[in-house]
């Protein structure tokens, strides 16, 4: 920031305080018209105070001015686009605002499935969770377990994207399909209200799906979080690293539960189950959207 120039206006017999036109043009700002004038008729520490309060007045007025430009520009949750819009925009345009990690929508179609029988090739399949539920036991004392609300701790990375398959439509109106490939799984954390987090692979490999389009479901495979070389803070793993790390307490009892859970690794896959609901279909451009838990 330039320092403000204090300029003599000999007509008037005083001094006026004006703002440096690089600065305004810096923050996007229109020069004010209104002037701060110190008289000379008073003495010359009055002067010097006078001036030094005006230059903390402009240089406040200045840095809000640039404070709200920057609120009134910010962007809350980007709109959502269809394919062909997001296809359109460059990498500048799409960078930071969110839309890399939203599933596009589909202009027009039918509120439908109507797909003809037959043997189809699913591409760009996208999943994007919109809320995480976790089942735990309740914050109060001997309350029974159940599904709590989270808050999600991982950034705009836990949507899956460009997942492909066989997609079959059967002569009774079923359909089938099958997860081949793609962006097919997403290291996930969210936070429970007492403050513990869960962190968890949101995945749909090696699906095999079926059903009604109003509702078809089926099973995949959950990969462990963390790969059986990986060592926790006191250096067990899995297939390597200490066997125990906590010396067992006098007598030997009342803990070897809570010991074993945190010495014994337990890497195995587990498996999971997905449904899906088609809402919306446009069979002249291939498209299908609808909404899915898992």
């Amino acid at each position: 920031m330039q320092p403000t120039k204090v300029g003599g206006v000999s007509a008037r017999n005083n001094l006026q305080l004006r703002s440096s036109q690089s600065v305004s043009k810096a923050f996007g700002l229109e020069p004010s018209a209104s002037r701060l004038s110190c008289s000379l008729q008073t003495d010359l520490k009055d002067f010097a105070q006078k001036c030094t309060d005006a230059a903390k007045i402009a240089g406040f007025a200045l840095a809000t001015s640039a404070l709200v430009v920057s609120g009134a520009n910010a962007e809350g949750v980007p709109k959502r686009l269809t394919f062909d819009e997001i296809q359109s925009k460059t990498y500048m345009e799409v960078k930071g605002t969110g839309t890399a990690n939203q599933c596009p929508t589909i202009d027009g179609g039918v509120d439908s499935f109507a797909f003809k029988p037959g043997k189809y090739n699913a591409k760009k399949f996208c999943l994007e969770p919109t809320s995480f539920t976790v089942k735990a036991e309740g914050v109060s004392k001997n309350s029974a377990p159940d599904f709590q609300k989270t808050k999600l701790m991982t950034r705009l990375t836990y949507t899956l994207d460009e997942i492909e398959g066989p997609f079959e439509v059967s002569p009774d109106g079923t359909v089938k399909f099958e997860e081949k490939d793609g962006i097919d799984y997403a290291a996930v954390t969210v936070q429970l209200p007492g403050g513990e987090r869960v962190p968890f692979l949101f995945t749909i490999k090696q699906l095999v799906a079926s059903g009604k389009p109003e509702s078809f479901s089926g099973d995949f495979l959950v990969p462990s979080y963390r790969g059986s070389s990986f060592l926790d803070p006191k250096g067990r793993g899995g297939s390597t690293g200490y066997d125990n790390a906590v010396a067992l307490p006098a007598g030997g009892r009342g803990d070897e539960e809570e010991l074993q859970k945190e010495n014994v690794k337990n890497t195995a896959s587990l498996t999971g189950k997905i449904t899906f609901t088609v809402t919306k279909s446009n069979p002249q451009t291939g498209e299908v959207i609808g909404v899915f838990e898992s």
